[in-house]
């Protein structure tokens, strides 16, 4: 359950403000919000699959002190890159209009493409070297879900007046206390 809480509240500070909540907003505009849900949720749940799995595979060959001290590291470089941001692109926000196909298959696809390499994917690996993968795997999946489900609703209550900047600020404060907690872990051990 630690590992579940743990990665879920990760996950979702990560969110916010990323290109995947850009899309989400975009793909809720045009569609209904239960398929664009669902193809977030089987993209996030196949991409995060993936990337526990990796997490798992090198939390077993490193010591625990080196996944500590680079997954501080590693977190202090997402805060960076919170504070960087994230926007669509014009091709991706065109597809992202254009697609009046089976709504279900384009939003998964386009979101297993836009979270490969994304920093919730690296965020989910780094939390599966030090915590179980199952736990890992389904707290990353519902706290990306629930902070996209959180754009929709949001986006579409207040429409494009977002507090981006704080909204980016808190996320880049968050990433960036876990990072400082796992330099100083072994430190104190």
């Amino acid at each position: 359950m630690e590992a579940f809480w743990i990665s879920l509240a990760v996950i979702f500070v990560a969110e916010l403000g990323d290109k995947s909540q850009l899309m989400a907003l975009t793909f809720a505009t045009r569609f209904k919000v239960w398929p664009v849900l669902a193809g977030i949720t089987a993209a996030t749940a196949v991409v995060h699959l993936f990337s526990v799995g990796l997490g798992q595979i090198i939390g077993d060959a490193l010591p625990t002190t080196a996944i500590s001290i680079a997954a501080g590291i590693a977190f202090l470089g997402f805060a960076a890159w919170t504070l960087r941001g994230d926007e669509l692109s014009d091709e991706e926000s065109g597809k992202a209009a254009r697609t009046t196909r089976n709504v279900l298959v384009a939003v998964t696809v386009a979101f297993f493409l836009s979270e490969l390499g994304d920093k919730t994917m690296l965020a989910t690996i780094t939390l599966a070297t030090q915590h179980g993968w199952f736990g890992t795997w389904i707290g990353s999946t519902v706290g990306m879900v629930a902070a996209d489900a959180l754009a929709i609703v949001v986006g579409r209550f207040l429409g494009a007046h977002l507090p981006e900047k704080w909204i980016k600020y808190g996320a880049a404060a968050a990433f960036a206390v876990f990072g400082v907690l796992l330099l100083v872990e072994p430190l104190l051990a």
